[in-house]
């Protein structure tokens, strides 16, 4: 993180009483597409259907098809994007247009917050909700930075979202306030 020596002599902001992030990762627009379009050929297999093989073949396909489409389609949809907000209690993550999977931290549980400047995928084994040993859990949609959340049973939660510095020193100053007993501005 940066550091604002620059600020000396001025009354420090209080952080927002709520910070929203997001990050969206385009590129799986076109793996939706892929599933939309596999899902197209399967309603199209079953409704004009000129195979002479005979009915098991084309129920099969029918049914590769749907599943297929269906899988891609849902499973790159959930993770197009992330919304992160946090807020005086807790930070929540929300993947997708609907919000699931969501995973709500309560900000007493976290120790530490640190800023990740360069998160891959690759990192983590894809994007989506990832678990990795030893890395703890994740929410990856596109590669940059993050924000590392250290829990005091041990365990780590990762997420990339855009402006995860601000989020970082947003954490950190309700984590500072919360032990100090200082509560002004939250």
């Amino acid at each position: 993180m940066k550091d604002h020596p620059h600020t000396e002599g001025r009354v420090a902001e209080p952080p927002p009483v709520i910070w929203t992030g997001r990050a969206t990762n385009r590129a799986q627009w076109l793996l939706a597409a892929v599933g939309a379009g596999c899902l197209a050929l399967g309603v199209k297999l079953a409704i004009d259907s000129t195979w002479t093989s005979g009915l098991a073949p084309l129920v099969m396909s029918v049914v590769g098809c749907l599943a297929a489409g269906l899988l891609i389609l849902f499973g790159t949809l959930a993770f197009v994007h992330v919304a992160v907000r946090v807020d005086s209690d807790a930070m929540e993550v929300r993947c997708g247009h609907m919000g699931l999977p969501r995973r709500r931290i309560l900000l007493a549980h976290v120790v530490r917050a640190e800023f990740a400047p360069k998160i891959t995928p690759r990192q983590w084994g894809g994007w989506g909700y990832r678990w990795r040993p030893g890395k703890g859990m994740a929410v990856i949609v596109r590669r940059g930075e993050g924000v590392v959340l250290r829990l005091g049973d041990g365990r780590i939660f990762t997420v990339t979202v855009d402006d995860a510095e601000t989020a970082v020193r947003i954490i950190r100053a309700r984590l500072h306030a919360a032990a100090t007993g200082n509560t002004t501005g939250s």
